[in-house]
């Protein structure tokens, strides 16, 4: 088993426990009201979409989120929530040293004794979510739930969920398809952004995401009987129909969207090993990125 197969598989374990840790991160983390930018790099960016979605659309306060690259300086934010697997990623210290002393900033990481640790005010260390692997599927999955949980919105059904999603066979055929498409609504834009991220890290596919209103405006003219366009959330009416029209496999999401995207992680290593590709070596691509000053 490679060490993407065995961390993916660990996930509704570090799921309950982020869900039970939560009570015991609330002073650190984001307060009802606060205006909060959410931050990260990579797969952490996108999880800061959903994040920035769920929190917005749960009334909790204005919240946006950015590749910590492109982040606003000019903007006013009560807190900025920078999430980072490793603690080394030189955006996000560049960023929590830009910001000291006039934004309060909290860290959500995996290492304990890492610059970030000392770059923000508070941190928030999800060791037991850490991973060898250079493709992240739980550290990043367990930083939603703990987010998640924090704004009352975590359900014991998405643990559930996750079970079904690692021990039901995927579709037939569904790994032989040479595109894939990642639809989702609101807060699971980011997830669909993060499917298609990790088939393109894990099994070097073409993958697009979209928001699934957005499909219909331009993308859905490259697909076609080779095409797979996964639904991570309720579908717009009509859309499945209009998809299966091309040939293409529609694939609607019936599990907690957070589940669905475990399905995806499934796939990504499921197309490496018909490929003859190592998901433990992505082309190109180290655990963290450390860029020179």
């Amino acid at each position: 088993m490679t060490h993407v197969e065995d961390e993916l598989t660990s996930q509704p374990a570090c799921w309950t426990r982020a869900a039970a840790d939560a009570g015991s991160w609330r002073r650190v983390l984001p307060a009802p009201g606060e205006r909060v930018a959410v931050v990260g790099c990579g797969t952490s960016f996108f999880m800061a979409q959903a994040i920035a979605g769920l929190r917005e659309g749960a009334g909790q306060g204005e919240t946006d989120a950015f590749a910590a690259s492109e982040f606003p300086y000019a903007r006013a934010y009560d807190r900025v929530v920078a999430l980072t697997r490793s603690g080394t990623t030189t955006e996000v210290l560049g960023l929590l040293a830009r910001v000291r002393g006039r934004i309060r900033t909290t860290a959500v990481t995996a290492g304990p004794d890492t610059p970030v640790t000392a770059a923000a005010d508070d941190t928030v260390v999800l060791d037991y979510a850490d991973e060898r692997s250079v493709v992240q599927t739980r550290f990043a999955t367990t930083a939603l739930t703990l987010l998640r949980a924090h704004l009352g919105l975590h359900r014991h059904a998405v643990v559930a969920d996750a079970h079904t999603a690692l021990t039901t066979p995927l579709p037939d055929g569904l790994a032989d398809r040479t595109q894939f498409a990642f639809l989702g609504r609101g807060w699971t834009v980011g997830l669909a952004h993060e499917a298609a991220l990790k088939l393109r890290e894990a099994a070097q596919c073409w993958t697009e995401a979209y928001p699934a209103m957005e499909y219909r405006h331009g993308p859905i003219s490259v697909t076609t009987g080779t095409t797979a366009t996964w639904m991570l959330g309720e579908a717009p009416p009509g859309l499945a129909r209009q998809v299966r029209e091309t040939g293409a496999l529609w694939i609607g999401g019936t599990l907690d969207p957070l589940a669905e995207l475990v399905r995806a992680q499934r796939l990504a290593v499921a197309v490496a090993a018909a490929r003859g590709l190592d998901p433990d070596r992505p082309r190109h691509l180290t655990r963290s990125v450390i860029l020179d000053a």
